[in-house]
């Protein structure tokens, strides 16, 4: 496993035991990214409101040691597979929002979103010739937006 994700592993340990929380951390290096996995008795905890105090958590670590790793890896923080089905969420969504916008004609915006959850919607509709997405807004507050493409015609 590489040194960084292990010591990242080790920090993001420091940090919950250090505020009380009854969570143990294992690190998992894959060819993209060093996916620190949480888990223990306040793992519900890191799922609520959207897995804000995830995404805050993933934040600090990754500003403490994403740029001691190869170019390309990201640092993940995840619990009991939340990632994954808010992933999957998000897809539903986006496909959703797709084909209210080609049966209306109107743009769809969705909430404030995180940048990574942003990233998989434009992801998901990236390959859609008739439709186009864009970030709007600042900060926290920042949204997406899905509309048809602007024909040249």
């Amino acid at each position: 496993m590489d040194e960084t994700c292990e010591r990242a592993g080790t920090f993001l340990q420091s940090i919950l035991e250090k505020s009380g929380f009854a969570l143990e951390v294992s690190a998992e290096q894959t060819p993209d990214r060093c996916l620190l996995n949480l888990d223990g008795r306040d793992a519900e905890l890191l799922q609520a409101e959207g897995g804000e105090l995830l995404e805050a958590l993933q934040h600090l670590v990754n500003q403490a040691f994403g740029r001691s790793l190869p170019a390309g890896q990201r640092i993940v923080c995840d619990v009991h597979g939340f990632r994954a089905t808010r992933e999957t969420e998000l897809r539903a969504m986006a496909l959703h929002a797709a084909a209210q916008v080609r049966a209306t004609g109107t743009v769809f915006t969705f909430g404030s979103m995180t940048a990574q959850e942003r990233r998989v919607i434009h992801v998901t509709l990236a390959e859609s010739d008739d439709l186009q997405t864009e970030s709007v807004g600042e900060g926290a507050a920042r949204k997406l937006r899905v509309g048809l493409k602007k024909s040249n015609a």
